[in-house]
């Protein structure tokens, strides 16, 4: 298993490389060259396993031998021993034909956890064979951080260093992130959005001598690791709902377009997905690219929802590459476009493909309270912003009432406290051993949005002259 850029112009690089690469050296995005294929007997004898066995099963074809089967099953089983619950990725049923797939209960109470504690063991497991030491960068609307930081906190190898948007996450994920004392991990408020945040990662790995001085390292979900990690879930899910006998559908919250790309890579993989059903804030770039087959980003609006505040979708270009049928020039060309002008088309017939299994909604914030509270009246689930424009969107844009609607549940409600009592009128405690997440001291750093002065910062932790 060998892994190319969607830009065509990086080099063709082994499980282990891509891992430790994140960003390709031509700016595209990593994915395989040939996807590997389940066939409906292999599917069907997943069903009962534990998670972990499960995720090993999945995963292990990418990695071509890069890490030993009894070690990466070590890897994995460690990873979710510690969930909160047994089943680790829980089915919750709605009503008749309406599922709710709670990814909530890994150590920072969000989807993220599910691949990135994976992640930190990858690359400890890597890095020490190697005798090597990274500089993780990352961009964080809200969860991607905490559960990084959660995941790389401590190791031996690493440092990380994670940005935020100054004021524009909520006040559990803010303090997720900051309150670890760890000595490897750093944190940058920085004054700006998310998508000016992700636009200085990816300048820092776009800089090649500044990358390799600082031997910089990715956890967003431009590292294909990521997008490996978030597969098995939906795979896991399909499983349990009868899979392959059985077809399903999902309708994922995303505004980065990563976690529904993963479910593009288990159908990719033989899992029977009828549809695929975005959901959107008022940030809707996504579902506006499926209602006009035109990518247009507009200014970045703060909602309930913050970890979708995005314009910049940085997986879609995954997809990109699937639509325009592996050319990797045309893909450059459109991403090209949009870093220049802020928007690009594609032509009638492939928006035409993309509708084939793609619908979108979007919900502004009145709409998402709304949600959030007949839920609460209908079943008595707590759920928080984003996961209830999932169930929103699914509800809005499904297509066939007979097969199933699986909604992600992206996020525990305590993260989002005030929104879920604005709708509820009732409070979500945090789990336990978050309970004194409140009075646990702060470390940031406030930072302007200028390249120099955060490639000066990351290029200190990293022990090397800008």
């Amino acid at each position: 298993m060998t892994y190319h850029s969607t830009r065509g112009q990086a080099p063709i690089l082994g499980f282990d490389d891509v891992l430790l690469s994140g960003l390709a050296r031509d700016g595209g995005l990593y994915l395989p060259q040939r996807w590997p294929h389940f066939d409906a007997s292999e599917i069907k004898a997943m069903a009962g396993l534990p998670y972990a066995e499960l995720a090993v099963r999945v995963m292990l074809p990418f990695l071509d031998g890069a890490i030993a089967e009894d070690d990466f099953a070590d890897l994995v089983a460690d990873t979710y021993k510690g969930f909160g619950h047994k089943a680790v990725a829980p089915l919750i049923q709605l009503d008749s034909n309406d599922w709710l797939l709670e990814l909530f209960h890994g150590p920072t109470l969000a989807f993220k956890d599910y691949a990135l504690q994976l992640l930190g063991r990858l690359f400890d497991h890597v890095l020490a064979r190697r005798g090597e030491r990274i500089t993780i960068v990352g961009a964080t609307s809200g969860d991607t951080g905490s559960a990084a930081i959660e995941a790389c906190r401590d190791r031996a190898n690493i440092d990380i260093v994670i940005l935020h948007p100054k004021g524009r996450t909520s006040e559990v994920q803010r303090r997720q992130m900051t309150t670890v004392p760890a000595a490897n991990v750093h944190n940058i408020a920085l004054e700006g959005s998310f998508d000016d945040c992700q636009d200085l990662v990816k300048a820092m790995f776009n800089d090649q001598p500044f990358r390799d001085g600082c031997r910089l390292s990715a956890v967003n979900s431009i590292n294909w690791a990521r997008i490996l990690g978030q597969i098995v879930y939906y795979v896991a899910a399909g499983v349990a709902m009868g899979a392959p006998g059985r077809e399903l559908c999902f309708a994922v919250p995303t505004g980065n377009f990563g976690n529904v790309y993963a479910a593009l890579g288990a159908r990719h993989l033989g899992l029977p997905i009828r549809q695929l059903v975005i959901g959107s804030n008022s940030n809707d770039i996504l579902t506006r690219f499926f209602a006009t087959g035109r990518m247009q980003s507009d200014g970045v609006v703060p909602t309930l929802s913050p970890s979708m505040d995005i314009q910049i979708s940085s997986n879609f270009e995954r997809y990109l590459f699937d639509l325009q049928k592996g050319d990797a020039t045309q893909v450059a060309a459109r991403m090209g476009a949009f870093r220049q002008s802020g928007h690009f088309e594609v032509d009638d017939h492939t928006w035409a493909e993309a509708r084939a299994l793609f619908d979108a909604a979007a919900f502004d914030d009145a709409a998402t309270l709304d949600v959030m509270r007949r839920l609460y009246e209908e079943t008595g689930q707590l759920i928080d912003p984003h996961s209830a424009i999932g169930v929103a969107a699914g509800r809005a844009r499904r297509r066939d009432s007979s097969v199933p609607m699986v909604a992600l549940a992206t996020a525990h409600a305590a993260k989002f406290p005030d929104a879920v009592e604005r709708a509820t009128g009732v409070r979500p405690a945090l789990p336990p051993r978050l309970a004194d997440l409140f009075e646990r001291p702060e470390r940031y750093d406030v930072l302007p949005n200028d390249e120099r002065t955060v490639k000066d910062y990351v290029a200190n932790i990293a022990g090397v002259a800008a």
